[in-house]
């Protein structure tokens, strides 16, 4: 759980800059956008081959250049 202690006196805004930023640091969104829908072994698996065939093919390209 992640927790952010305002001071006082703290504007709001800074407090919840500091929050976002604990937050992206943990990867905690990351975390509940993968979790969002239930995927099939099979499914991640060849989402997983697809991205790096994807990766394969970028750098086989910028490799020519």
């Amino acid at each position: 759980m992640t927790k952010v202690v305002v001071k006082e006196g703290e504007p709001f805004e800074k407090a919840l800059k500091r929050f976002k930023k604990k937050v992206e640091a943990a990867g905690i969104l990351k975390e509940v956008r993968r979790r969002e829908h239930y995927l099939k072994p099979s499914i991640r698996k060849k989402e997983k081959q697809r991205s790096a065939e994807k990766r394969r093919r970028r750098s086989a390209n910028r490799a020519r250049r």
